[in-house]
């Protein structure tokens, strides 16, 4: 079954902005926040929940999952289009935020990570492979820094606070 080409992108943070990456297991150096396709059936909330979940074993229910209203278009690196239809060449992906009170050891998925850390904002957007992500990091790290998230587009539909 190939994946669909709409996906999550969960920037994990605390307050102070330090952001949680992961070192992807099918590529090493290569790090990211938390990223995965919709599964059929599912709202963009529930991909991010389900995400988060399996990658870092974090329950988004306790802590404050938004939808921010962005979503980029990307061509799907060639090394990884086998998973997808023939015909399918580019994803959307949705950003969400989540926000924890402070940095905490995590679980990852020994199928998809190596290993996790947590980084100041910029250093996080620096080392992250993903020009989408990286730009995630900065334009929350922007946002945070302006006026405690207060001016953050709505959820997207389908999308909701978890408080």
């Amino acid at each position: 079954m190939y994946k669909i080409p709409v996906s999550v992108l969960v920037v994990i943070h605390t307050p102070d902005m330090q952001v949680l990456l992961l070192e992807r297991a099918d590529h090493p150096g290569y790090w990211q926040s938390v990223t995965g396709s919709q599964n059929q059936g599912e709202t963009l909330a529930q991909t991010a929940a389900r995400e988060v979940a399996e990658e870092t074993g974090l329950d988004v229910n306790r802590y404050v999952l938004t939808g921010c209203g962005i979503q980029n278009e990307y061509e799907i690196y060639e090394e990884w289009r086998w998973r997808y239809a023939p015909e399918v060449t580019h994803n959307i992906e949705h950003v969400f935020d989540l926000l924890v009170p402070e940095p905490a050891p995590v679980t990852v998925a020994a199928r998809e990570h190596l290993d996790f850390v947590w980084l100041p904002w910029k250093e996080a957007a620096e080392k992250v492979f993903s020009p989408s992500n990286a730009e995630a990091i900065r334009r929350l790290a922007s946002s945070a820094s302006n006026d405690g998230y207060s001016h953050r587009q709505q959820p997207e539909p389908g999308a909701q606070e978890n408080r």
